[in-house]
């Protein structure tokens, strides 16, 4: 009598992942809150002078990038840990932000409620520089009277040259924009002004030649200001 066909073994069935939960703002708060480091939120002031308010947690840069590496892009915790006004959850949001998400409306309010330098440049680095209304926001704000919204533009307009955002046409036309604020004494504004003039190193030979010029005729103006403005950036594109 012929033998019966073994059965083939059935596989085993791999368990299923239960999908991910979506990251909890409580949770992002009290991860920041572990590690932050009261030293370093003293260095904050004393060291680079970012002044903040009692709810900093003094949690260093490398700490919130390792925050933000797991959370992706998420531009609805982006917004939440924006509207908590804490320090450290404003930075993890300029990681966690998402540019084609991020509205022109959004960017002004942003904008207007920039507090200090640190807050500022790194929401330009990291999330305004990739957003498709910056153009349109360096024109704008470059026209503000605040100090942190006018040092907004600057900011905005030197990590669009640092990442090569742009055409040489595009950094040319925002030239004039440097020359008539580099009469503004205010700290932040004026550096500011200088670190956008002195990152067009970074754009191509017509944009560096057009940087160099504009330079030397300010580090000639009878302007104090711009004169210091000129002086120290001709340094740096003379390179």
């Amino acid at each position: 009598m012929a033998k019966a066909a073994a059965k083939p073994k059935s596989a085993k069935a791999k368990p299923v992942k239960a999908p991910a939960s979506p990251p909890d703002l409580k949770s992002v708060i009290a991860d920041l809150k572990r590690n932050g480091s009261p030293q370093f939120r003293i260095d904050m002031v004393r060291r680079y002078g970012i002044v903040t308010s009692d709810e900093t947690f003094g949690a260093p840069m490398a700490k919130i990038k390792a925050i933000a590496k797991p959370l992706g892009k998420n531009h609805a915790l982006a917004r939440a840990l924006w509207d908590t006004e804490i320090y450290d959850a404003r930075i993890l949001a300029s990681k966690v932000g998402d540019p084609n998400e991020l509205t022109a409306a959004e960017m002004d309010r942003w904008c207007k409620q920039f507090d200090n330098w640190g807050v500022c440049d790194t929401l330009c680095f990291n999330l305004f520089d990739r957003s498709p209304h910056a153009w349109a926001k360096i024109d704008a704000w470059a026209k503000r009277k605040p100090e942190f919204e006018r040092r907004a533009a600057f900011a905005l307009l030197a990590t669009m040259a640092l990442h090569k955002r742009g055409t040489d046409a595009d950094f040319l036309k925002r030239l004039p924009l440097i020359e008539a604020a580099s009469t503004d004494e205010r700290n932040f504004v004026k550096k500011g002004v200088n670190w956008a003039l002195r990152a067009m190193k970074r754009g191509g030979p017509k944009v560096r030649l057009a940087a160099i010029v504009l330079a030397r005729e300010l580090s000639e103006s009878e302007d104090k200001t711009a004169r210091w403005v000129g002086k120290d950036a001709l340094r740096d594109l003379t390179k």
